[in-house]
């Protein structure tokens, strides 16, 4: 986020509402397929970085 310079707000339209961007930022939450499907498809981020070992 940081070197995109990207704010919780510019994520809120690939993963949702605010509250669920801060629980998947926290590690309280796991991003779902849809989650990483949009993450990549729109902001170029690789699906296997999102998808972890």
């Amino acid at each position: 986020m940081e070197q995109a310079g990207l704010t919780v707000k510019d994520l809120v339209p690939y993963i949702g509402r605010v509250n669920r961007v801060y629980e998947v930022l926290n590690g309280k939450r796991g991003l779902t397929i849809d989650m990483i499907r949009n993450l990549h498809r729109n902001l170029g981020i690789p699906a296997e970085s999102l998808i972890g070992a």
